[in-house]
């Protein structure tokens, strides 16, 4: 079983509590799903008061991190406040011990406060990113993506994007199925595209009458994706010149249409491997990548594996508990 922990302390934003708990939480008892073991650390003995007036006794003391496969760190309502010692050093010695670290939102500033950000790239909330990037010139700050990270450190953008990449880190360790299921059950979607840039306020307009060619654009995408899909192809199906599309295109969805293009392409082909004994010929035929051998470099690249070790891992098995 996998031990994921949770790091709380005076001031964790109890949203970002929430969200770790509803992804890790309980689900034991879920078929098809994996069982995951929810560890809630922090000051030992202490009464942690989190955001809203909510107030939590953590399940076990700070040392308790470094028997954690995974280890979140939520984020915090002062984030420029200086952190307790104890708990920088609890998320180094995680770190060392192997754990994976991943933080929410705010949560970034406790991990580059511990030096595990220096030299990698990582991301906040875009209203907070300025701040980390003051603060601490050896991070590379990244305001545009949702989440980001190396495999061993995971850092998120705001509220929602604590979602994506809780869910991300479950699609990766046990397989899409998975993240899908868990997705269901919050109501959420499994995988979003784009970036920060889709919710930054902008001057730029976003009338409701602009946004339904852009949806129906989508929909026709995804429901052919097997098709030679070009900018221009798409804005003909909005009624719009390719500049325009291409602009209007990337305000909605925080990325451009062809690279939004390709993510759907490999998550089809990530749900084709994972749930029918199709070829990966096929498989690449019916996502719109022609062949396995166009397929396969695309799909390593984004997925970290190729599509046929994919398969392996996840197609006609339980999700279990494994390893990242």
């Amino acid at each position: 079983m996998r031990t994921v922990g949770c790091l709380i302390f005076d001031g964790v934003r109890a949203f970002d509590y929430a969200v770790i708990t509803e992804v890790w939480a309980n689900r034991a008892a879920r078929p098809g799903l994996p069982g995951f073991d929810l560890l809630v650390c922090g000051p030992p003995g202490a009464r942690v008061a989190l955001t809203g007036g909510l107030e939590r006794v953590p399940d076990a003391g700070l040392d308790a991190l470094t028997r954690c496969d995974l280890v979140v760190v939520p984020g915090m309502a002062d984030p420029l406040a200086p952190f307790d010692p104890a708990l920088l050093d609890a998320v180094r010695a995680a770190h060392a011990a192997g754990a994976q670290i991943a933080s929410l939102c705010a949560g970034a500033f406790l991990l580059a406060g511990a030096g595990l950000l220096d030299g990698r790239t990582a991301t906040t909330h875009w209203w907070l990113a300025d701040r980390l990037a003051e603060r601490h010139p050896a991070v590379h700050v990244d305001p545009q993506v949702l989440f980001t990270g190396d495999g061993r450190i995971w850092t998120s953008a705001g509220v929602a994007a604590g979602i994506d990449l809780c869910l991300h880190l479950v699609r990766t360790a046990h397989g899409q199925q998975a993240a899908a299921e868990i997705a269901r059950s919050m109501v959420t979607a499994p995988f979003r595209t784009g970036g920060q840039a889709q919710f930054i306020p902008s001057p730029v307009p976003a009338a409701a009458e602009r946004d339904d060619p852009l949806t129906a654009v989508r929909g026709a995408v995804l429901a052919a994706l097997d098709s030679p899909w070009t900018v221009g192809r798409m804005a003909r199906e909005a009624v719009m010149s390719e500049r325009t599309f291409a602009r209007r295109f990337a305000e909605a969805t925080g990325t451009p249409p062809l690279r939004w293009l390709l993510e759907q392409r490999v998550l089809a082909a990530q749900r084709l491997l994972e749930e029918t004994d199709l070829p990966v010929d096929a498989i690449a035929v019916r996502c719109g990548f022609g062949s396995a051998v166009s397929l396969r470099p695309v799909f390593t690249r984004r997925v970290g594996v190729a599509p046929r070790e994919y398969r392996r891992t996840f197609r006609g098995r339980t999700p279990d508990m494994g390893t990242a």
